[in-house]
């Protein structure tokens, strides 16, 4: 029988298909390989060439690497794909990892911050981890130095879920080799990238979707004003999650950055406690099946009239997609197809915050 995960990673690894894009397809197609054939007509309609699939080969030989590397495959459409995170409209289409995803089906809370950070804060930092663990928290950061490294120290023995910007067999850094297989051994470490990618500071704030969205809260410690950190913390606000900070000395650059996210609303936070009383109960998101999320589009088949109407409502400026549904008064399934066909056409960018424009 056909390898069901090869169909899956052409699609995922083909150029202009993003996390937001695949989701599309397969909820319209309801498969990968009806997908790979529905789109040089997709891309036809959007005025363009279908983006070349990847191909069968580079397929086989990803996945054969990592099952050498002991590493398995989750993919959003499958069942086990952890809930919390199947909710962000751009999470994952797929992620290696290696350890206990049955840990993401628990209470699970991010901890950030600086890799600069001072000796106070990995000091208490730990110290948090090690009082969330003791009553069934999971930790979840980023196996960056610093505060990344104290909490996952602080929670190892009790839960902890590592999330890195790399390939699952690439450290990043190096000094963390060690814990970073103590991870994968004790806990679950995740990686979007395919085995043998460096860790590219674009691929960075991809991985703290991922913290912020496996997560009902994040907790940030200490960090500047310009800071990763500080985005993990916007994209866990966007998800409708909790933002917790500690507040620190208003002398300490390192301390600013929580700071303004307490002045901004962000819950204070001095003890684990004060965490365990802010993260809101387990709710029915956390057990839901992520299959829902695929619901099926509705058929639609736009004429060239609507294709008009949402292209001349595009620009170079970004636009949110509610405002193209209320503004070309159709229907929001219509607009997703047509915005779809542009994608895939080459003719469409999507910027932050699900904005939209043509290239």
């Amino acid at each position: 029988m056909a390898d069901p995960r090869i169909p899956r990673l052409r699609l995922i690894r083909t150029p202009g298909i993003g996390p937001i894009t695949y989701r599309q397809l397969i909820a319209r197609f309801g498969g990968a390989e009806a997908a790979i054939e529905a789109l040089p007509d997709l891309a036809a309609r959007g005025g363009g060439r279908a983006p070349k699939v990847a191909d069968t080969s580079l397929a086989e030989r990803e996945i054969a690497t990592t099952e050498k590397l002991g590493a398995g495959y989750l993919f959003l459409d499958d069942p086990d794909y952890p809930p919390l995170l199947a909710e962000l409209d751009n999470a994952p289409a797929a992620m290696t990892l290696r350890g206990d995803l049955s840990l993401t089906r628990r209470t699970t809370v991010a901890m950030v911050g600086a890799r600069n950070s001072s000796a106070a804060a990995c000091r208490f930092a730990r110290g948090l981890a090690v009082e969330l663990g003791r009553e069934g928290v999971v930790v979840v950061s980023g196996l960056a130095r610093g505060l990344d490294t104290a909490a996952h120290h602080g929670s190892l023995a009790t839960g902890t879920v590592g999330v890195i910007a790399s390939g699952i067999d690439i450290s990043f850094p190096p000094e963390n080799r060690n814990l970073q297989e103590a991870v994968a051994e004790q806990g679950l470490l995740i990686a979007e990238q395919p085995p043998g990618m460096e860790p590219l500071a674009r691929n960075f704030p991809h991985r703290n979707r991922i913290i912020a969205g496996l997560s009902i809260g994040t907790v940030v410690v200490e960090a500047a004003l310009k800071s990763g950190s500080l985005i993990t913390a916007r994209l866990a606000n966007e998800a409708g999650r909790d933002v917790m900070a500690v507040p620190g000395s208003p002398l300490d650059p390192r301390a600013q950055g929580c700071n303004q996210l307490i002045r901004d609303g962000a819950i204070l936070i001095q003890s684990a406690a004060d965490i365990l009383e802010s993260i809101r109960p387990i709710d029915a998101r956390m057990v839901r099946s992520p299959a829902s999320s695929f619901d099926a589009m509705p058929p639609t088949d736009p004429g060239d009239a609507e294709r008009r109407a949402i292209a001349g409502l595009l620009g170079p400026v970004p636009v949110a997609t509610d405002e193209l549904i209320r503004q070309s008064g159709l229907s929001p399934a219509m607009v997703a197809t047509v915005l779809l066909e542009l994608e895939l056409a080459g003719r469409l960018e999507r910027h932050a915050g699900g904005r939209l424009s043509l290239t």
